[in-house]
């Protein structure tokens, strides 16, 4: 999604905490038993996509973050030092990509599989996120067998394709991502990244990083792919949604950044998100004017 709304949407989606494991934290897992395949030594990726006026890309290939339109958004990525931003659409939505800084389309949802969309998804450049948090009813709402049916119209585009980035339960057999990746195999569909989200109900920062690992390690483990972990932050969903303080999202994003540096499988993170408001609790990284929070100064630092 594009708009403020997006954050609010996810924060009336309380059906999550349903879902969240001991600790309160959604997509947390554990190793299942790994598909038999030699591991690939992936290294951190150059550039998949052009940035504004051509320029080379930031120094850390691997930082983004998710983005919608605010006062200072320009300004705010540059000082964030991210490589690239998502919009949940094939459009920048209103921000003006800064120099150094790449935009990567997303195809939304199963109403944006459109000739158009598609076309302003292919001029944006060669890699293509699809489809958000598909096994959400407030999201994009689709069966993983929607999804495949809608999925050679993606590969047409001739694009890299990230998977459909689930809620949670990227690690369980038989879910709403294992059920789309057999699917997508069984077809001999490209499917080149496994897209990932990840909110955690721990706040404290070692178990919460440790969690998040483990999560990603799980999915590498099943499908050995690389792996894109398009949100992530520090939210306990329920009845009422809680925060951090500032100070220990700042810490987790100085600890989780640097675990995710060093997986040499993870080939992008993106924070959730850019912007912060009134009701956002402590993720937002930057207020209007491109005024940093205390996660927005540790997330400036990561890598600089």
């Amino acid at each position: 999604m594009s708009t403020r709304s997006r954050l609010q949407l996810k924060l009336a989606a309380t059906v999550l905490a349903a879902a969240c494991a001991a600790g309160g934290v959604v997509g947390a897992g554990h190793a299942r038993q790994p598909r038999r395949a030699a591991l690939t030594a992936f290294p951190v990726p150059a550039p998949l996509v052009r940035s504004a006026g051509g320029a080379a890309a930031a120094k850390n290939a691997k930082k983004g973050v998710s983005a919608w339109s605010f006062p200072g958004a320009r300004t705010a990525l540059s000082k964030s030092g991210v490589s690239w931003y998502y919009t949940w659409a094939t459009n920048h939505n209103g921000i003006s990509t800064p120099k150094g800084v790449s935009f990567v389309p997303m195809i939304w949802g199963a109403g944006s599989v459109t000739t158009a969309s598609l076309k302003q998804a292919k001029q944006a450049g060669h890699v293509l996120l699809a489809f958000n948090e598909p096994d959400m009813s407030s999201q994009s709402n689709m069966t993983a067998a929607q999804a495949l049916s809608l999925w050679p119209k993606l590969m047409a585009t001739g694009m890299r394709l990230g998977s459909p980035a689930v809620a949670f339960g990227g690690d369980t057999p038989g879910g709403w991502l294992d059920q789309f990746m057999h699917g997508a195999a069984a077809r001999h569909y490209r499917v080149s990244f496994i897209t990932l989200h990840w909110y955690g109900g721990d706040f404290t920062t070692g178990a919460a990083v440790s969690q998040l690992k483990s999560y990603i390690q799980a999915v590498w483990n099943r499908y050995h792919k690389p792996i894109w972990l398009t949100e992530f932050a520090l939210i306990r969903f329920g009845a009422t949604t809680a925060y951090p303080s500032p100070k220990l999202q700042a810490a987790f994003v100085t600890a989780a950044t640097t675990m995710l540096q060093r997986l040499s499988y993870v080939w992008r993170y993106a924070w959730f998100a850019l912007p912060a408001n009134a009701t956002d609790g402590s993720v937002g990284l930057f207020r209007n004017s491109a005024v940093p929070t205390a996660p927005g100064r540790a997330f400036e630092k990561v890598d600089s």
